[in-house]
């Protein structure tokens, strides 16, 4: 019986099962990582800082250095003085309204020059003298008040009246000038007042234009605001400042302010009677750091002797020692910190002066400071000038730039990671 072969069968080999590439997965992870990092180091490089931030350290006032500083006021009496274009000093004796005797002839004058001023060298009005006018002075002379002899017919020009009046304070002098100017010495006495009005002389009041009245009563600050006023006119600032002049009648007269053309001193006007006291309205010039400077002061009320010489003792002492105290004085030194810088992670850099901030003045006084910040930034350089110190003092505005004391970056990279959006 034939037997049934099968036929082989062949049968392919399984293969292997495939393998899963989980290594991958790593690599993949640490190469997007990498771009991470790489990207934020990129950002972070790229990424715009904030603006370094200010702290300002400078004082908007600070004292002028030195020992304490007292004027040489007087014992009685009340007084004030002031350096122009620097500040006053103060005053002393209550500053209420008192006789001021002559003194009160710097109003006549300032109103004279007022309504007709006086260019340098020029004569002015013309006044012929009436026998009415010789006559007063006689009757003036009879009151023990303080003249200048005049003639009839005479002929005095504004500036010979001017002098008459300022200088050995003639009281006919300035009566005549009054009724010149507005008609009556009643006119020009509402004048006088309304004039004081505006210059807010508000403890002032005049009854007459020689102050030969004691109820013509002001203040020592009060003169001073009119003597600054008046010694901006050249012409009165000229006759006050003259130790003698020559008029016609009466020749070489010399004024009563004997401090005038020594020492500095340039005017101003004396008084004295019984009410008043001693009376001295005075200026004097002075050079500080290269620049000339006036003091202008009052003292009323002096009696100890000899009512004129007693004013001009007093007002010297006064003014000496003013002068003597006001020097130039650094307000700043150089190097002095006004502000720091601060960048965003905290890294502080000092702003300073490059010089030092001088001021003419007295130890103690107030000075105002000024300062001004430059745009910001974001870094700063050594030296780079970040603002600017200013002082108004002494009629000028003084400057002195502030700068980096080292240099300072933007955050640090660290910061910058901290803080991408």
């Amino acid at each position: 019986m034939a037997s049934t072969v099968e036929p082989l069968r062949y049968s392919r080999p399984t293969p292997p099962p495939r393998r899963r590439r989980f290594w991958l997965i790593p690599l993949l992870a640490g190469f997007i990582l990498a771009l991470l990092i790489a990207a934020a180091l990129v950002r972070a490089e790229t990424k715009t800082t904030p603006y370094l931030r200010v702290h300002r350290l400078l004082p908007t006032q600070v004292k002028l250095p030195g020992k304490p500083f007292k004027p040489a006021w007087p014992s009685e009496g009340e007084a004030t003085i002031a350096v122009e274009g620097v500040g006053s000093l103060g005053a002393t004796g209550g500053q209420k309204p008192v006789p001021i005797a002559s003194v009160a002839k710097v109003m006549t004058a300032y109103l004279t020059l007022k309504k007709f001023p006086l260019k340098p060298g020029a004569e002015g009005f013309k006044v012929r003298i009436s026998q009415a006018q010789v006559n007063e002075e006689r009757e003036r002379v009879a009151l023990d008040q303080s003249t200048v002899a005049v003639r009839a017919g005479e002929v005095l020009s504004e500036r010979q009246l001017l002098e008459a009046l300022l200088l050995p304070s003639a009281n006919n002098i300035a009566a005549l000038l009054a009724i010149h100017d507005s008609g009556s010495t009643g006119a020009f006495v509402e004048q006088m007042n309304a004039t004081a009005r505006e210059l807010s002389m508000d403890q002032t009041h005049y009854t007459d234009p020689s102050g030969f009245e004691a109820s013509t009563v002001s203040t020592a600050t009060d003169q001073v605001k009119l003597a600054r006023m008046a010694m901006q006119d050249p012409t009165f600032a000229q006759i006050v400042a003259k130790t003698s002049t020559v008029l016609p009648v009466v020749g070489r007269v010399l004024n009563y302010n004997e401090l005038a053309g020594r020492d500095g001193y340039v005017g101003i006007k004396t008084g004295s009677d019984e009410a008043a006291g001693g009376c001295l309205l005075f200026a004097k010039r002075m050079t500080v750091g290269g620049r000339t400077f006036t003091l202008i002061g009052a003292v009323f009320g002096q009696r100890d002797g000899e009512l004129v010489p007693a004013a001009l003792a007093a007002a010297d002492r006064l003014g000496e020692s003013v002068a003597a105290g006001v020097k130039e004085r650094v307000v700043l030194p150089a190097g002095t910190k006004v502000m720091t810088l601060e960048n965003a992670d905290g890294s502080t850099v000092a702003v300073k002066t490059s010089r030092p901030l001088r001021e003419v003045g007295w130890p103690g006084m107030p000075t105002t400071l000024h300062l001004n910040i430059g745009p910001a930034r974001h870094t700063a350089k050594e030296g780079e000038r970040w603002g600017t110190v200013m002082m108004r003092g002494a009629g000028t505005l003084t400057r002195v730039p502030a700068v980096a004391a080292a240099s300072l970056g933007e955050p640090s990279l660290t910061w910058r990671l901290k803080h991408l959006p």
